[in-house]
C-alpha cells in the first residue's frame, strides 16, 4: 500500500495489519528537511519510530513526480541522504529503504529500450540519487503509464501493445522482444540507470494505472479493466522483463478510489479500483 503523506489517522489504522507500507515525505517537505538538521530526524520519530513495528513500512519515498524545473529539485537527494541518517540513528536502516519516485519523462531516449537514457538535463538531479540508490541496496521507484504513451503517440504505439493484449512481438531490440510497452518502460529505465552507474538498483513500479472515464474511447470502463487485469498477472507471474528475467515487478497500483474532487483533467478522477462510495468498478481479484 502507498499513502502520499503521513497521514496518521491512516497509519493508526495499519497498525497490527501486517500491510506492508510505501510512504512519502511530501514534496513540500523536502527542502525543510534537506536544510534543518534536527526536521528529518523529527520527522522520523513522529511518523515512523512512533508506529513501528506495529505498522510494517517498506520504503519512503522523499517526494513523488519532482519537476527538474521546481525549486526543490536540488533538495531531494539531500533529504534522502537526512532521512537515512535519521533512520539509521533509530536502528531501522535495513528495515526500511529510501528513495524517490520518478515519472518516465527524466529519460530523453526511451526507445528502442536498450538505448533508454536520462536526459542531460536529468542527470545532475538522479546521478547523485542513483549513488544513494546504490549505497543503500535501495530500489528506484517509478510511476509507469502506458496509457499516458498510447494517447501521446497512438500512431506508434497501439492499444493492445499498451493493455498486454497483443498477440506477437511488437517490438524486436537486439536479442529482446517485446509484447507490452510495460516492460519495455521498465527496461528502458534498467538501461538508463546501467549507463549511470546503477546497474545492481532494481526498480518498483510506484504507480500505473488506466482511467476509465474522462477521455473516450482510450479512457473507458473496459480498456481500464483489461489492463488492470492484466498487469496484475504480468507482475504476479515472476516472468521479469525481456532485460531482467525471473525478477520480480514490485508494483503499486493506481489508485483505490476514484478521486471525485481532484483538480486537473477529467480523467484524474477516474483511477480508482473502487467509486468513491467503496463499490467495486472492475471485480479484480489477486488471488
Amino acid at each position: 500500500m502507498r499513502i502520499y503523506a503521513p497521514d496518521h489517522e491512516v497509519l493508526n489504522a495499519l497498525r497490527g495489519t501486517n500491510i506492508e507500507l510505501l510512504v512519502d515525505v511530501a514534496n513540500e517537505d523536502i527542502q525543510s528537511i534537506a536544510t534543518n538538521p534536527s526536521a528529518a530526524a523529527n520527522w522520523v520519530q513522529n511518523n515512523i519510530k512512533n508506529y513501528s513495528p506495529a505498522v510494517k513500512f517498506r520504503y519512503i519515498a522523499v517526494g513523488n513526480e519532482v519537476s527538474l524545473s521546481s525549486s526543490i529539485a536540488q533538495y531531494v537527494g539531500p533529504a534522502m541522504e537526512r532521512i537515512q541518517s535519521a533512520l539509521a540513528s533509530a536502528g531501522l536502516q535495513n528495515q526500511i529503504k529510501v528513495s524517490t519516485s520518478i515519472a518516465g519523462n527524466l529519460l530523453s531516449v526511451s526507445y528502442p529500450p536498450s538505448q533508454g537514457s536520462f536526459s542531460n538535463e536529468a542527470r545532475p538531479f538522479i546521478k547523485p540519487i542513483i549513488n544513494l540508490l546504490v549505497q543503500n541496496n535501495a530500489p528506484l521507484l517509478v510511476n509507469v503509464y502506458p496509457y499516458f504513451s498510447y494517447i501521446g503517440d497512438p500512431v506508434n504505439i497501439h492499444l493492445d501493445y499498451a493493455l498486454f493484449t497483443s498477440q506477437g512481438i511488437v517490438v524486436q531490440d537486439g536479442s529482446f522482444g517485446y509484447r507490452n510497452i510495460f516492460y519495455a518502460i521498465l527496461d528502458a529505465h534498467y538501461s538508463a540507470l546501467e549507463k549511470e552507474g546503477g546497474s545492481n538498483v532494481d526498480i518498483v513500479v510506484s504507480e500505473t494505472g488506466w482511467p476509465s472515464d474522462g477521455n473516450p474511447p482510450a479512457a473507458s470502463s473496459g480498456n481500464a479493466g483489461t489492463y488492470y487485469r492484466n498487469v496484475i498477472s504480468h507482475v504476479k507471474s515472476g516472468q521479469g522483463t525481456p532485460r531482467r528475467p525471473r525478477t520480480g515487478i514490485e508494483t503499486y497500483l493506481f489508485a483505490m478510489f476514484d478521486e471525485n474532487q481532484k483538480l486537473g483533467a477529467e480523467t484524474e478522477r477516474h483511477f480508482g479500483l473502487f467509486f468513491p462510495n467503496q463499490q467495486s468498478k472492475y471485480g479484480i481479484s489477486f488471488n
